[in-house]
């Protein structure tokens, strides 16, 4: 399995920071620096108009930029940005229609009095595609891309990679897995990279809108070395996309449309 063609998250000031501390350890106290991970508010400007702030690590940021308006149907494709200028806490889009309504399309309803909100699965997209892949791929997956040196540093980072049958596409490290999930379906979206025929694996829970941003991608996969939630199975289940969990060693639960996992017994779909 070939590497990324990218770098990988970045250290020093972009990423980490050595701050001071006492170091406990037993009966024994010592002043120290520990690293610690870089968190910083960037400000996302659509068209001159705040559009939100996002808390996150400062790094692969048009790749942030181009997943995020994607993913949160802001924008179709890469052909309809202009611009992407990146200032200090600041990530500034032009769009190729300046008059374009640019309010997210919401798929999250509220139940009576708001007390209650569930995804609408009505509104999302059905994956059809009818990639596969193997417990091996998934195995040697997570050995090349979740033993990450800089979460051995830190302890504090989540990542996501996007893979095919024969590269890692894409890796990114950020302290919010779905800021690393926008980053890497904007690499593959500023790459032309056919999103139906990859996988994502990660390292922490797959939650309801991890598997959202999945269903408007149009990746068919979702692996995670952690666990998931109840809604993000529910709405994979009703939409067609892949789930498994809990993938460490020769381990893994599969929740959804298994057929997509060879190895996992379940018969292909008709």
């Amino acid at each position: 399995m070939t590497p990324p063609d990218q770098e990988r998250g970045r250290k020093g000031d972009t990423m980490y920071r050595k701050l001071p501390c006492i170091r406990i350890d037993g009966e024994t106290a010592t002043e120290g620096l520990h690293e610690v991970i870089e968190e910083v508010p960037m400000a996302l400007f659509i068209n001159g108009r705040h559009a939100m702030t996002a808390m996150m690590s400062p790094v692969q940021l048009e790749d942030f930029v181009t997943g995020y308006l994607f993913t949160e149907q802001i924008i179709r494709g890469i052909d309809e940005i202009e611009s992407i200028r990146l200032e200090p806490n600041r990530m500034s889009v032009i769009t190729k229609n300046l008059f374009k309504v640019l309010g997210p399309k919401k798929t999250i309803l509220s139940g009576c009095g708001g007390s209650t909100s569930f995804i609408d699965t009505a509104k999302l997209p059905k994956v059809a595609s009818d990639y596969r892949i193997s417990t091996e791929e998934i195995r040697t997956a997570a050995k090349a891309v979740l033993n990450s040196e800089l979460h051995a540093t830190t302890g504090g980072i989540h990542i996501v990679a996007l893979l095919d049958h024969d590269r890692i596409i894409s890796v990114s490290e950020d302290i919010g897995r779905h800021n690393a999930l926008d980053r890497v379906i904007g690499h593959a979206l500023r790459n032309k990279v056919d999103l139906a025929k990859t996988w994502v694996i990660v390292s922490g829970r797959i939650s309801s809108e991890m598997v959202r941003k999945c269903l408007i991608a149009g990746i068919p996969i979702i692996v995670s070395r952690g666990a998931t939630t109840t809604l993000a199975v529910e709405t994979a289940d009703k939409t067609g996309l892949t789930v498994a969990g809990f993938a460490r060693s020769t381990k893994m639960v599969v929740y959804t449309h298994a057929w997509r996992i060879e190895g996992s017994g379940a018969a292909p779909q008709q």
